[in-house]
């Protein structure tokens, strides 16, 4: 289907300024590789000068920007609609409804409308699958797993029995829902495995990175809340909650029955150590290592991680130590000469 600069600007809500409305659209790219027949976007005011050379036939920008050349599509958010414009103008292929010869679907599984199950992926017992979901070649839905409607499993990606997917939920390759958790106790000079009985469960809208893991509860649930979206290779630990709408990059840890607010971001490889609770609105700075409770809002960094700003600070002092240090010598070498002389009172 062919998209014209008029119908994709009514699309994204975008006024149109300049070029012809029915030029043609069919695919995006950055301001310094596009050509005609592309579309591209302005959200980092440093690549402004592109504007000047850039070849493609549209730009998204802000209001109040000047475009000299290709058409503007002037937009409150240009990289939000960037993302839609990607969306419409490439299409994610959709594998033909049904199961495909080599992949596995037991006797007891519901399988809804439109479900694609493609070869090697495996559907356990009792297992639901909602309507329109995608299973990957060698994805893995267990026993008694419920998945939701319109989601997505990628190669290798692994929902163990009982757990629960909400709808529009997307498994990069390898990522694993439902995990045992991570729990020993100590028989004198031997570890005994706890046994995890608990369930994982991701609400709608949660979209898990590859190779991360989310450990099944030892009793209970670990839950993942609405539209939160986790980055490649993430562990999150036991009975863990994690709000909605949460960002977590990729290498994070969080440790078991820790609870996460909503709207925070976890940056990438910070830790969170076990049983604390971060509030709504935090900002995790990138290695930072959290081991104690977090109020709404708080934007902490470094390890351990504290306010943001005193971190800075914290850091520029941190580089003047060897100045520092010789200026306290220097002031211990003239109060040793001071005292021997008896000048000090």
């Amino acid at each position: 289907m062919a998209w014209t600069l008029e119908r994709l600007a009514a699309e994204l809500g975008a006024e149109l300024r300049g070029g012809e409305p029915g030029a043609e659209i069919g695919s995006v790219a950055t301001l310094d590789e596009a050509g005609p027949g592309q579309l591209s976007f302005l959200a980092n005011p440093k690549y402004r000068p592109l504007l000047a050379t850039t070849r493609a036939s549209a730009v998204l920008v802000a209001p109040g920007t000047a475009v000299d050349g290709p058409a503007a599509l002037v937009v409150p958010d240009p990289y939000l609609a960037f993302a839609r414009a990607v969306a419409l103008l490439h299409p994610e292929p959709r594998p033909a409804p049904g199961v495909a010869p080599g992949a596995h679907v037991h006797p007891g599984a519901r399988l809804g409308d439109g479900v694609a199950v493609l070869p090697g992926a495996v559907v356990g017992d009792r297992a639901e699958v909602g309507d329109r979901t995608v299973l990957h070649p060698n994805a893995v839905v267990g026993d008694g797993a419920r998945i939701g409607a319109d989601c997505v499993l990628h190669p290798g990606a692994i929902v163990r029995e009982r757990c629960v997917l909400g709808d529009r939920v997307i498994l990069q390759p390898g990522a694993v829902v439902g995990s045992d958790g991570y729990g020993y106790a100590r028989d004198g000079a031997r570890q005994v495995k706890i046994p995890q009985v608990g369930i994982a469960v991701l609400e709608d809208d949660v979209e898990v990175g590859a190779n991360s893991t989310i450990d099944r509860a030892a009793l209970g649930e670990t839950r993942v809340g609405r539209g939160t979206k986790i980055d490649n290779l993430v562990q999150i630990a036991h009975n863990v909650r994690i709000g909605q709408d949460c960002l977590v990059v990729a290498q994070v840890g969080v440790s078991g029955s820790s609870r996460v607010g909503d709207r925070v971001v976890l940056a990438g490889q910070a830790g969170v150590v076990g049983h604390i609770a971060i509030g709504n609105g935090c900002v995790v700075g990138a290695q930072s290592g959290v081991g104690r409770d977090l109020p709404d809002g708080a934007v902490v960094s470094g390890s351990p991680a504290f306010e943001h700003k005193e971190n800075l600070r914290a850091q520029a002092a941190f580089k003047r130590l060897p100045q520092l240090r010789q200026q306290v010598k220097d002031l211990e070498r003239r109060l040793a000469r001071l005292e021997s002389r008896g000048e000090t009172t």
